[in-house]
């Protein structure tokens, strides 16, 4: 059995990391830890965690301890509070998986730009793989700290490397629309988040100038690439899960939509939970609503010369925990679909 440690347990990343742990055949939780005070159980936070797990919820104090338990340690803290337990973690000769954005971008530079504050770590970057893994899957497999993709990356990333990768579209031409639902934000109060402020609202928030944004640039369009090379609107809806993108690209040679259905295929044919649908259907954000998949729908503006994209995930799941252990599965030598086998909930 595979141990893992959960450090940040009390965030929704850290709760499904949890809920999906549970039912993996080869993993046994062996610690859960969070910043605040400890808990005696996890189910004084999340209620619905009753009879599943009794573990306490401790304060990370002596990450030793921690470590001693665990083969696999899941970083699931906000952005800029990890960095020195990761390096620690790695000193005791763990696999640390990590769920914020600390070690995603490879330019320390771009990181602090858009982070406002110092890597304290930038020798870590280097050893670092970008935790996508039907890109990264080789590398993933000999890793021993992965960073895993922000939600809006995952979306847009894998609707677009396909075309990208064959070097067939205009890269200026890019421009991705996200929609996302309020559990992306995380837990924390916030104005803006509030069931008055998001309900029966649609929001566009930083535009262009999301942090996610870099992430995507070095993805799509190499390290060095310029920010006005892709254009991005992410916007705030009124739902609680779900990430839907809708991106369009001008491609360089004349293409038809089933000609890029087949090629989706072709270049996702190792890839479980790429799910590329008939021409004609639009991927929506219930049909994968709980589960690890990514589906994807491909449409044709002739008289634009232009390629529709559209992909929808689970901001949680594929977009955070699942993908997570996805990249566990991986790195373990287990089975990539292990315990990551859910149906999408539906209604």
């Amino acid at each position: 059995m595979i141990k893992a440690a959960i450090v940040g347990a009390t965030g929704y990343t850290g709760v499904e990391l949890i809920r999906i742990l549970l039912n993996h055949p080869d993993v046994e939780i062996t610690s859960l830890t969070r910043k605040g005070e400890s808990i005696s159980n996890i189910s004084e936070a999340f209620p619905h965690m009753y009879n599943q797990l009794a573990l306490p919820c401790n304060t990370l104090k002596n990450p030793e301890q921690v470590a001693e338990k665990a083969d696999v340690i899941f970083m699931a803290l906000p952005h800029c509070s990890g960095l020195d337990l990761t390096d620690q973690f790695l000193k005791l000769g763990k696999i640390v998986i990590d769920l914020s954005a600390d070690f995603r971008l490879k330019d320390a530079d771009v990181y602090e730009k858009w982070y406002k504050t110092k890597h304290t770590h930038p020798e870590l970057l280097k050893e670092a793989v970008y935790g996508l893994p039907e890109i990264y899957k080789t590398d993933i497999a000999k890793a021993k700290l992965i960073a895993n993709p922000g939600c809006y990356p995952t979306g847009a990333i894998l609707a677009l490397k396909p075309l990208t990768s064959g070097k067939l579209v205009k890269i200026n031409s890019i421009i991705i629309d996200s929609k996302s639902g309020a559990s992306g934000a995380g837990r924390s109060l916030s104005l803006k988040n509030l069931f008055p402020e998001v309900n029966e609202n649609i929001t566009p928030y930083n535009i262009n100038t999301h942090r996610h944004l870099p992430e995507m640039i070095q993805e799509l369009t190499g390290h060095k690439a310029k920010t006005a090379q892709i254009t991005f609107t992410p916007h705030l809806i009124p739902v609680t899960r779900g990430i839907l993108s809708t991106t369009y690209v001008s491609i360089q040679e004349n293409g038809t939509a089933a000609n890029v259905i087949d090629m989706y295929k072709d270049f996702y044919k190792d890839s479980p939970f790429i799910r590329i649908l008939p021409e004609g259907i639009a991927p929506q954000t219930k049909h994968v609503y709980g589960s690890n998949y990514c589906d994807i729908g491909i449409f044709q503006n002739k008289e634009a010369h232009q390629i529709i994209i559209i992909s929808a995930i689970d901001n949680l799941v594929k977009g955070a925990s699942g993908q997570a252990v996805q990249n566990m599965n991986i790195v373990c030598g287990l089975e990539e679909t292990a315990g990551l086998n859910l149906i999408p909930v539906f209604p």
